[in-house]
């Protein structure tokens, strides 16, 4: 009928749904870094410089022929993803902007695994593998993985831990260090994974001449 008003309900409808609309492209703005939101840290990761082709393969009975690589251990300033900047002979911080894309000691696992794989002749195995007996055990503490201020380097270091089936021991350490190196990300990413590769190559020849 002309000249009827509309009902109340009608009249509201539109301008719930518009802000409804408004509400969520804010909300994906917000999830998917839109709008100037704070872009992510850069994640670092370790690459093996001597890796295994595709179509390799290995084979090997555990209680002979395999080497088991186990997680190293390491103190609290390396349990977690923040990459370490020694600033003094006590003092401790973290890079700005940067992060490991895993904690470093499972990172360094699977470098020293994949160098070793990468010599042929064995059967390499990590310690997340369910395996009840290997003839060796290729474990440690990762003592340094980060950036030294005062030297202006990085710095790799690893307490190496041998053990075969007999129950021989045998333990060395391993340094890499990469001097040069401005307290960026950019520039300490690249340079923590050559020296890191340096420091597995080491161990790599080490586990093959005992």
């Amino acid at each position: 009928m002309t000249g009827q008003k509309e009902p109340a309900t009608m009249r509201h409808t539109t301008p719930v749904r518009c802000g409804l609309v408004a509400v969520l492209a804010l909300a994906l703005s917000g999830c998917f870094g839109l709008g100037g939101a704070k872009p992510p840290p850069v994640l670092f990761n370790l690459s093996a410089a001597a890796a295994v082709p595709a179509g390799a393969a290995s084979m090997g009975k555990p209680g002979s022929d395999a080497v088991m690589v186990m997680e190293p251990e390491t103190d609290r300033r390396l349990a977690v993803q923040r990459v370490p900047v020694q600033l003094s002979a006590s003092g401790v911080a973290y890079l700005q902007n940067a992060l490991w894309v895993e904690r470093p000691a499972r990172l360094f696992r699977s470098l020293l695994a994949e160098t070793l794989r990468a010599q042929g002749g064995r059967l390499v195995l990590e310690d997340d593998q369910a395996v009840p007996l290997v003839a060796q055990r290729l474990s440690g503490r990762l003592l340094d993985m980060g950036y030294d201020a005062q030297r202006q380097a990085v710095v790799v270091r690893f307490d190496a831990l041998r053990s075969d089936a007999s129950g021989v021991l045998a333990s060395k350490r391993f340094e890499a260090v990469v001097p040069g190196i401005s307290a960026k990300p950019e520039a300490v990413g690249p340079a923590l994974n050559k020296a890191a590769n340096e420091v597995a190559a080491q161990v790599a020849d080490w586990m093959k001449a005992g």
